[in-house]
């Protein structure tokens, strides 16, 4: 007993070499104290001494369980569940903490031999005592690691003793396996739930965001909030939920309330900022943080990235210089300074960054990828893409992408159509960039290949029917629309878009259908349906449209101009004053809108007050000298200064 104390307090204070001395003084003991074997073999595998340890276990000659036992957990934590696999298949009579120990390897090797091996041991095993409730929460984690989800809920509702721990295992691989809501269905089955059981609960509904998980988790919290079950772990996820389900001010004031802060909790709070778009306040947190881990870090580099100016910039090269040899050591942190510095536009030092990094992941190759991209570099995306081995789905993306951009669309196809995975991502980059090479029927072509499209998709085939309005392409879009109304057909990108089509293809009806019937109408829909009005010549009704928008944007602004300039009356002309009046030292007329202004007026006969804008205009570009110079060639009233202007 007390050389094992002895080895214990060896690793506790890392004094190897003393440990290493105490196996010497009882060398001449192993060979008949079998404990004396089972504390050495600790100590060495707590030094990750494996060799040492793997001497001591095959020199012994009474293999007890509890020197098997020592062996397997060593390996186990020493990443070599393999080999903790192999001491349990040559053990006869396992009790239940090797079955234990073997289910923990089992759920560390993602294999499917590694499954059926557990699996097998179970069946064998299930009707004696030694798969008591530790061992089948193991099993239970196996099996939910390895995806075979029906297996893992069969054992559970088999057992009728069921411990927290089960629960738990349970719960966790419904959230590792994507299945929050029955891990959430689970967690109110249990009548007293531990603090465990509370986080997963927490940990479930982050990531099923909607209003009766946000319900649920502040109710849980207000029944436990008062009792010891809710530790730094439970605030963490806590925080986490919220933040997840849009309760930014819940989690400030239960953070601001928390006497113990720690590193994890800064870490969701940040998080959560970025999430709901609030980069800022993400980064003013991090610079009240004394000493950040590597994960604070990353996140900082994400908010920069978010946020991206000279202050963010500076801001990012100063921690990077502080940390990069202490705690920026992760790829996934790498790529985020990365990505960082490619979002502030400081394209050398990102370059800098990754020609010193001796592990160049596929991450940190698509950042620069991704970066260049951004940066109107797409050149070196080309021939940075050409050093990569075994480029990914992102990286090939990419790589699309940039050839796209150049107008290089051939070599885009040939990387397309040799990749054996064509994600969506893929395809949509791919009907992207024949779009913005003004090849449509190829897009739509391209389209009709996918047999499942998302959202993205659709709104690419929109925007490319757009690209070639004709009978095909309206019968196209309507039969796509009715196909996916209830499925995809839902966001307001999508929603313009096809708004968009339908009026470029002259069906005004099914696009004020598609308008009444959309319940949130964003002002980039009314600008679709005010210019679709334009061009199918309906300027009154763009103009009724108009007054229904409460505050319109410049595309707006603009689009009414251009409405009143195709319809010109004294009641078009009172619109027009009026609505300048409102607007005229706002932030809201920049060129495009005052060009409209300035036609707007001329087309309705105000050549003074067309004239009297435009002279008091301090930035003037060509379109505007065209408006005033087009509205003088309809009138005689041009003033002789306008005219020499214009000279």
């Amino acid at each position: 007993f007390i050389i094992d104390q002895a080895l214990k307090a060896c690793v506790q204070v890392r004094d190897f070499r003393r440990g290493k001395d105490i196996h010497q003084l009882v060398q001449h003991r192993l060979s008949a104290d079998s404990s004396l074997v089972k504390s050495l073999i600790h100590f060495y595998m707590q030094c990750h001494d494996m060799n040492t340890a793997e001497s001591l276990f095959h020199m012994s000659t009474n293999r007890t369980v509890y020197i098997c036992s020592v062996m397997m957990k060593g390996y186990i934590e020493n990443r070599k569940p393999e080999k903790a696999i192999e001491v349990f298949k040559g053990i006869d009579k396992p009790d239940a903490v090797l079955i234990t120990l073997l289910f923990k390897a089992c759920a560390q090797v993602p294999s499917k031999e590694s499954l059926n091996f557990a699996k097998n041991i179970w069946k064998k095993y299930q009707n004696t005592s030694l798969l008591d409730n530790p061992a089948l929460s193991s099993l239970l984690n196996v099996l939910m690691k390895h995806g075979d989800v029906e297996s893992a809920e069969n054992v559970f509702n088999q057992r009728s003793n069921k411990g927290p721990s089960m629960y738990g295992a349970v719960m966790k691989g419904y959230i590792d396996n994507k299945i929050p809501q029955k891990a959430i269905d689970l967690f109110q089955q249990v009548k007293n739930p531990n603090g465990i059981l509370i986080t997963l609960m927490f940990n479930a509904c982050a990531q099923l965001p909607s209003e009766q998980s946000l319900d649920l988790v502040k109710g849980v919290w207000k029944k436990y909030q008062n009792t010891s079950l809710l530790d730094d772990h439970a605030l963490t996820a806590f925080i986490d939920a919220l933040m997840r389900c849009g309760d930014v001010t819940h989690a400030e004031t239960l953070f601001d309330q928390s006497a113990h802060k720690v590193l994890p909790m800064y870490g969701a709070m940040m998080k959560g900022y970025i999430d709901n778009m609030l980069p800022q306040k993400s980064i003013d947190l991090f610079q009240l943080v004394k000493n950040p881990d590597e994960i604070l870090i990353l996140l900082l580099f994400n908010a920069c990235a978010q946020l991206p100016s000279e202050q963010s910039l500076n801001l990012v090269k100063n921690t990077w210089k502080q940390y990069n040899t202490k705690l920026v050591r992760s790829e996934n942190t790498l790529t985020s300074v990365i990505d960082a510095l490619m979002k502030c536009g400081d394209v050398k030092s990102a370059e800098a960054v990754f020609a010193e990094s001796r592990r160049k992941s596929i991450p940190m190759y698509g950042a620069m990828m991704k970066g260049y991209i951004k940066n109107e570099m797409s050149e070196k995306t080309i021939d940075l893409f050409k050093q990569i081995n075994d480029p990914n789905d992102v990286t090939i993306t990419l790589v699309i992408q940039a050839l796209m951009s150049c107008n290089n669309v051939k070599d885009a196809e040939a990387i397309f159509y040799r990749s054996p995975q064509k994600t969506l991502e893929m395809y949509g980059t791919m009907m992207q960039g024949y779009i913005k090479n003004e090849i449509p029927e190829k897009a739509v072509s391209l389209f009709k290949q996918v047999i499942k499209p998302d959202e993205v998709l659709v709104t690419l085939l929109f925007k490319a029917c757009t690209q070639v309005p004709s009978e095909q392409s309206l019968n196209l879009v309507k039969n796509i629309w009715e196909q996916y109304s209830t499925k995809l057909v839902r966001s307001e990108t999508t929603l313009t878009s096809l708004i968009n089509v339908l009026m470029k293809c002259g069906d005004v009806n099914n696009s004020e259908t598609v308008f009444a019937e959309s319940r949130n109408k964003s002002l980039s829909m009314y600008g679709a349906m005010m210019k679709g009005y334009i061009e199918n010549e309906m300027s009154e009704k763009a103009i009724d449209l108009f007054k229904q928008v409460e505050d319109p944007h410049e595309i707006i602004l603009t689009l009414l101009f251009n409405a009143c300039a195709q319809l010109p009356s004294q009641q078009s002309l009172s619109l027009v004053k009026a609505v300048w009046k409102k607007y005229q030292n706002t932030s809201l007329l920049h060129d495009h809108a005052l060009t409209a202004l300035i036609d707007a007026f001329m087309k309705c006969g105000d050549v003074k007050g067309a004239e009297a804008i435009f002279d008091k205009l301090p930035h003037k570009v060509l379109p505007m000298y065209g408006a005033m110079m087009k509205g003088c060639s309809l009138f005689s009233s041009c003033s002789r200064n306008s005219f020499e202007t214009f000279h």
